[in-house]
């Protein structure tokens, strides 16, 4: 009986495993590909990414700065996030698309001080 589930167990994997791999390979990530409506949530996106150094979201200093209230300009946000700080941040430009950076240059924008 035993010998029996695992020759059935052995033949399942073997018909599932090449359905699985095609499955994989016909979808390649493709990290310049638009983020979607459901991919875009900036307060998600800088909890995750940016929290860490970033303290109270964005609303205390931390290792990085406060940043509710930053005067910059969203273009100086934006290309922070994209190439970071050498020695103090890292560059988020080729993790996050265009619209992932600029969801979080806008929850940047609704904090408050």
């Amino acid at each position: 009986m035993r010998i029996t589930k695992s020759i059935i167990l052995i033949i399942g994997i073997a018909v599932a495993s090449p359905f699985g791999v095609a499955a994989q390979q016909s979808q390649p990530p493709d990290q310049a590909q638009a983020a979607s409506p459901n991919d875009i949530d900036g307060q998600t996106m800088f909890a995750t990414s940016c929290g860490f150094c970033h303290q109270g979201g964005g609303r205390a200093p931390g290792r990085g700065p406060k940043l509710a209230g930053i005067t910059r300009s969203d273009d100086f946000i934006a290309d922070r996030v994209r190439k970071g700080k050498p020695g103090a941040m890292p560059a988020y430009g080729s993790v996050f698309s265009e619209s992932q950076i600029m969801a979080i240059v806008g929850y940047i924008r609704t904090l408050e001080e």
